[in-house]
């Protein structure tokens, strides 16, 4: 048995077009913020929307995905591992904190016609196709 869990299930539309780069070692890496939305009643018994904004990032294949086929608005599931970054500004000397998810597994929910695919570790898998899976 695990002696930890750090996972994040996120669903929800990307809040603006990917933003693409590579690292010094020709990784493909992309970064996006999802909005994920709640409801809830107030005090007076009116309706509130609420919406969270999340950053995220994926590399390599996952990256691939999301750079051809997710564009501002696009709903997305995703799953993967909450990081923090920290870091002191050069101006201030302050630290400051970013958290984001690393993308792990992902579906994209809304799609152009037949370029809607999804990215998942069963993908990885060799010998293993859509007509194994059960489900």
């Amino acid at each position: 048995m695990a002696k930890s869990v750090n996972k994040a299930i996120l669903l929800g539309n990307v809040g603006k077009d990917p933003e693409t780069h590579t690292t010094s070692g020709g990784t493909l890496v992309v970064n996006l913020t999802l909005a994920t939305s709640d409801r809830y009643k107030d005090k007076q018994g009116n309706w509130q929307d609420s919406t969270e904004w999340h950053n995220l990032v994926a590399f390599k294949r996952t990256a691939e995905i999301i750079r051809d086929y997710v564009k501002k608005g696009s709903k997305i599931y995703v799953e993967g591992k909450i990081q923090q970054q920290s870091w002191d500004d050069k101006k201030t000397g302050e630290k400051k904190y970013r958290t984001q998810i690393i993308i792990n597994d992902l579906a994209l929910l809304s799609g152009s016609g037949d370029k809607k695919e999804s990215s998942s570790k069963r993908d990885e898998a060799p010998g293993i196709n859509n007509e194994d899976i059960p489900f």
